[in-house]
C-alpha cells in the first residue's frame, strides 16, 4: 500500500548539487538519490553500492567492478563513463568534497563496467574514500551545464540546486528551499526495499516546540533531532516513541590563528589573542562541560577531550580521549602570563539550526568566558548562512561539528586539521598551521603497515591536543523521535535511510 513519510529536522538540506557541500543531512538526503559505489549497512559496515566488488591490484592501485544494468532516473545507463566524470567532477575546486574525490587518485575507464583507480602513494582508507563521492549522469550534467560543482559559498545556482537525475531508491519530485521537498520511489531501482516507504516528505522545522508538537499531533511521522528539553515528554506519550543512539559526531570550538589582528574583536594592542597557546588552553579550562552536559543537553552528550568523531579514530586511546581540568583559577593564571587579565572581546560564530543546542552551547560558553573577562558576543545564524560565511573564513571564532559514517582518524585529519592548500585543510576555517601535525598526518595516510600507521594517528593527535588548535566539546547524542507505527534502525551518522523504514 501507498505508505508516505512525512519527517522533519531543524534545519534544510544546503543544495540538491552532490558535489556542493560536505553537511551530513544534506549529503544524507542526496544519498537516497546519488548513490555511491561502496556504501554502508546498519552497523556502518562496507556493502557493495554502484560497484559490485573491488580489489588492491597493487599498494596504489584498485580496481573496481560495476553494477550492470543500473539506470539513471532519466532512464539512460550508468557506466564507467559517468565514474570517471564524477570523480573528476568532485575533485574540481568548488567541490566541498574534493580532498576525498582527490584522495581516490587518477581514474579511467577499463571497459563499460571497470574501472582503475591509481594513487600516488598508498592510500590506507580508500574505501572509505570511495563511499563519499556520489555518482552523477555525465551526459545529464553536460546537457544542463552542470558539469562544475556549484560554488556554495558565492551562492551559486543553477540546474542541479533544484533538480537531480541519480540511481537511487527515490526520485526528487520537488524542491522548495526552507519550504518542503518531495520524493517517491524509485520503482526501477536495481536495489531491495525493507521497507513500504512510497513516498517522502521532507520539511525543515527550526522551531524546537513546533517539531514536537507536530509529531505529537500526527502531523509529522519523524523527527531526526528532538530538543532534549522535549525528550522526558516525548517518551511519556502515547503514541510517540524514542529511539536513542549515539551520534558519530565531535562538537568544537575552532578560532583564528592565522591573521594577526581578528577580524571580529576588539583586543588590547590590537593583537591576535588566540596564537598564544596559553589563551587557548584557559578558554578550554574554563568551560564546565559537566554542567553543560547536566543542565543544557540533559545528560544527552559524551565529553570528551578527543579531536576524532569516533573513539575508534583515537583507538580508544584513554590519553587522547582525556580532557584537559575544567579549572577556572588555572585558567585566569594563564589570561594573567599571556597578558589578557582583563581580558577582551571577540565574536563567537554559531548555527542556530545545525546541531543540538547550538545557539545555547554558544550562549552557555560565552557565560563561562565571561568569568576570564573574555565578552563573547554569539552571532547565531541559519545553517545555509552560517557555512557560506566559514567557508569564505569570515570568521575569527567557531562552533563546529564533524562527523559521518567514517570512524578513521583520516576524515578529519584531511579537510578540518591539516593546513590549508593542494584540496586538504578546505574546513580548516582557523588557518591552522602545524608543521609538525602536517608530517606526521600525512605519514599516516601513506603508512601501509597498521601498528605503525597507529602509532602515527596518535602522535598527530596528541601533537593538536597540547596545542589546543581546537577546543573539544562533546560528541553529539542523537535520540530520534517518530510515531510509535514507524521502524526505523538507527545509524551512528545519524543517517535516516528511508529504504529501511516501515510504517505500521
Amino acid at each position: 500500500p501507498a505508505q508516505t513519510l512525512r519527517w522533519a529536522a531543524q534545519g534544510d538540506l544546503q543544495t540538491t548539487d552532490p558535489h556542493s557541500q560536505n553537511e551530513a543531512l544534506t549529503n544524507a538526503i542526496n544519498s537516497h538519490v546519488y548513490e555511491t559505489l561502496v556504501v554502508f549497512g546498519k552497523q556502518l559496515e562496507f556493502q557493495p553500492g554502484l560497484a559490485t566488488e573491488w580489489s588492491r591490484v597493487t599498494p596504489t592501485l584498485w580496481r573496481v567492478k560495476l553494477r550492470p544494468n543500473v539506470k539513471f532516473h532519466d532512464g539512460s545507463p550508468f557506466s564507467a563513463d559517468d565514474v570517471v566524470f564524477s570523480v573528476q567532477r568532485a575533485a574540481q575546486a568548488s567541490s566541498d568534497l574534493k580532498v576525498y574525490a582527490q584522495a581516490l587518485g587518477e581514474v579511467r575507464k577499463l571497459d563499460a563496467l571497470t574501472v582503475e583507480f591509481r594513487q600516488p602513494q598508498l592510500n590506507p582508507v580508500f574505501l572509505n574514500h570511495l563511499s563519499t563521492v556520489f555518482m552523477m549522469s555525465k551526459a545529464w550534467c553536460e546537457r544542463h551545464q552542470a558539469t562544475r560543482p556549484l560554488d556554495f559559498k558565492a551562492r551559486q545556482e543553477g540546474h542541479a540546486s533544484l533538480h537531480q537525475n541519480g540511481t537511487g531508491p527515490f526520485v526528487l519530485v520537488s524542491r522548495q528551499p526552507d519550504v518542503k521537498t518531495v520524493y517517491k520511489r524509485n520503482a526501477a531501482w536495481w536495489g531491495r526495499f525493507e521497507g513500504n516507504v512510497q513516498q517522502v516528505v521532507f520539511t525543515p522545522v527550526r522551531s524546537d516546540a513546533t517539531r514536537s508538537a507536530a509529531l505529537i499531533s500526527g502531523e509529522l511521522d519523524f523527527v531526526l533531532d528532538p530538543a532534549p528539553q522535549d525528550l522526558p515528554r516525548l517518551r511519556r506519550t502515547p503514541g510517540v516513541q524514542v529511539i536513542d543512539g549515539l551520534e558519530n559526531r565531535i562538537l568544537f570550538i575552532g578560532m583564528d590563528q592565522s591573521r594577526e589582528r581578528l577580524l571580529y574583536g576588539k583586543v588590547p594592542g590590537d593583537r591576535n589573542p588566540f596564537k598564544d597557546l596559553r589563551v587557548r588552553r584557559a578558554l578550554y579550562q574554563a568551560i564546565d562541560i559537566e554542567t553543560i552536559k547536566a543542565k543544557l543537553m540533559r545528560g544527552q552528550s559524551a565529553p570528551t577531550g578527543a579531536l576524532t568523531p569516533s573513539p575508534l579514530g583515537s583507538y580508544n586511546d584513554p590519553a587522547l580521549e582525556r580532557r584537559l581540568p575544567y579549572d577556572l583559577a588555572a585558567a585566569k593564571r594563564l589570561m594573567a602570563e599571556a597578558g589578557y587579565p582583563q581580558g577582551f572581546e571577540v565574536t563567537l560564530d554559531c548555527p542556530n539550526n545545525r546541531y543540538i543546542n547550538d545557539e545555547e552551547l554558544c550562549l552557555a560558553l560565552a557565560a563561562m568566558w565571561s568569568q576570564l573577562s573574555v565578552k563573547v558576543k554569539v552571532n547565531a545564524m541559519p545553517r545555509t548562512t552560517y557555512f557560506a560565511k566559514l567557508q569564505r573564513y569570515d570568521t575569527s571564532m567557531y562552533l563546529l561539528g564533524w562527523g559521518g559514517a567514517t570512524t578513521d582518524a583520516e576524515i578529519i585529519f584531511g579537510p578540518v586539521m591539516r593546513s590549508r592548500g593542494e584540496g586538504v585543510g578546505t574546513w580548516n576555517f582557523g588557518g591552522v598551521h602545524n608543521p609538525r601535525f602536517d608530517e606526521l598526518a600525512i605519514a599516516s595516510a601513506r603508512e601501509p603497515d597498521a601498528a605503525k600507521r597507529e602509532a602515527l594517528v596518535k602522535a598527530a593527535l596528541a601533537e593538536y591536543q597540547q596545542q589546543v588548535h581546537l577546543i573539544p566539546l562533546h560528541r553529539q547524542v542523537i535520540p530520534w523521535a517518530a510515531r510509535s507505527n514507524v521502524s526505523a534502525p538507527h545509524r551512528a551518522d545519524n543517517w535516516l535511510v528511508w529504504q529501511w523504514v516501515v510504517l505500521r
